[in-house]
C-alpha cells in the first residue's frame, strides 16, 4: 500500500498469507471458525477426509499457515496474536 504523507512517500509491507482450515464441523472447529471471522481473518476450508488423511491430520482443527501446520490450541494462539 502506497500513500502520500506531507511528500514523504511511505510504503506499507504487505504479507500474503495463505491459510486453510481443516475441519469436520466438531465443535472446536466452529470455535476457531468464530475466532477467524472475530480478527476478519480470510481463509479456505477444507472438509476432505482424504486430503487430510493424506497431509497426516488425524484429528481437527488444523490450521494450516504458509505451509505450517497448527493443533487446535497452536492455531487459537496464532489468531490471538493477530
Amino acid at each position: 500500500m502506497l500513500r502520500m504523507w506531507r511528500n514523504i512517500l511511505i510504503i506499507k509491507e504487505v504479507k500474503i498469507i495463505n491459510i486453510t482450515l481443516y475441519t469436520t464441523n466438531c465443535p472446536k472447529c466452529k470455535i476457531l471458525k468464530q475466532k477467524l471471522n472475530d480478527k476478519n481473518i480470510t481463509y479456505d476450508i477444507c472438509e476432505d477426509i482424504d486430503i487430510m488423511i493424506s497431509k497426516r491430520i488425524m484429528s481437527a482443527p488444523v490450521l494450516e499457515v504458509n505451509g505450517e501446520l497448527m493443533n487446535y490450541l497452536n492455531a487459537v494462539d496464532w489468531v490471538k496474536g493477530i
